[in-house]
């Protein structure tokens, strides 16, 4: 049975400083757009609660359907962040 070596140095990836940037940015901005639809989600549960209780769709009530929507906007963000961001490794090319 082979042995495993614990102290060899794992090698470090090489990250393009521009493509990180770029990529941080991608995910700020994604991420304002998220809190934003959070906030709006937090704002009316804390003032207009009584709306939050009425029905909008398939019977459902708009706490409900906004917290699936909430769901849904987190997942597509996901893949748009994916689609949208630059891979570095294998000369920096783009996905």
């Amino acid at each position: 049975m082979g042995s495993l070596d614990f102290k060899s140095e794992i090698p470090k990836e090489h990250e393009d400083e521009l493509v990180v940037k770029y990529n941080s940015r991608i995910g700020a901005f994604l991420f304002v757009i998220y809190v934003a639809a959070y906030a709006g989600f937090m704002a009316l549960s804390s003032f207009f609660p009584e709306r939050m209780g009425g029905e909008i769709l398939f019977g459902l009530n708009l706490s409900v359907s906004y917290g699936f929507f909430l769901i849904v906007l987190a997942l597509v963000l996901a893949v748009i962040y994916m689609k949208l961001c630059k891979k570095t490794g294998n000369g920096g090319q783009q996905s």
